[in-house]
């Protein structure tokens, strides 16, 4: 890879992190964590893959699914095969988180209207943000796999509506899992949660640990040195 984030690990001749996702809240995390991921974004139609779940799939199952998709689709790039096969341990990881809300599954609202009612129903409340995690090592004979996924409940503020009507005109929640933040604006109307926070922003750390022990390697493998 000619992308100078590449040059991870304790060498030029360490492991390759790659996160198989645009979202910049996940690169955040994972740079304050210490590592520099190669960043490739997969392209993953998420409603095909999501019409081709059976019926009544676990919700859990079902951000699974969109996480190994994602994962899949990177792994298959012919610069990440490229550096596989010149002998260098390459990690892909792909994420997708989704809220659990009462018996619904709820991605990205991606319209106001669809915002201020979910906002409606979730203030006061609580709800479980699902987070998948899909990881294939590849530079081995055979690309290795682990998955899993985390569960953080969150307790949303009570807000009126002038605030929540703010928070919404300020775009944030629109092209966000379960219209929030942790880390932004939403960060104001989050009461508490039970759980992982770096899986609520979208990728949990303690996760990823013990996925990469799975596969063979340790998280300090990828640490900035």
């Amino acid at each position: 890879m000619s992308d100078t984030t590449s040059k991870i690990g304790p060498d030029e001749s360490g492991p390759i992190f790659v996160l198989g996702s645009a979202s910049p809240a996940r690169l955040r995390v994972l740079r304050a964590a210490g590592v520099e991921p190669v960043v490739r974004v997969s392209e993953v139609d998420e409603d095909a893959v999501l019409a081709a779940l059976p019926a009544g799939t676990p919700a859990d199952r079902v951000v699974a699914e969109l996480a190994r998709a994602k994962a899949e689709s990177v792994a298959a790039l012919e610069e990440i095969a490229t550096e596989a096969t010149a002998g260098r341990t390459v990690v892909v990881i792909g994420c997708d988180s989704m809220l659990l809300l009462g018996d619904r599954l709820l991605g990205k609202p991606h319209t106001p209207e669809r915002a201020l009612e979910q906002w409606a129903e979730m203030r006061g409340s609580h709800a479980d943000l699902l987070t998948g995690h899909h990881l294939i090592r590849l530079g081995g004979d055979e690309p290795v796999t682990a998955a899993g996924t985390s569960s953080t409940r969150i307790h949303f503020a009570g807000a009126d509506d002038d605030v929540i009507s703010r928070y919404v005109d300020s775009g944030e929640p629109l092209l966000v899992a379960g219209a929030f933040t942790l880390d932004g604006l939403g960060g104001w109307l989050v009461e508490g949660i039970e759980g992982d926070p770096s899986s609520v922003i979208g990728i949990g750390l303690p996760l990823v640990r013990r996925l990469l022990n799975e596969v063979g390697l340790s998280i300090g493998d990828f640490w900035r040195h």
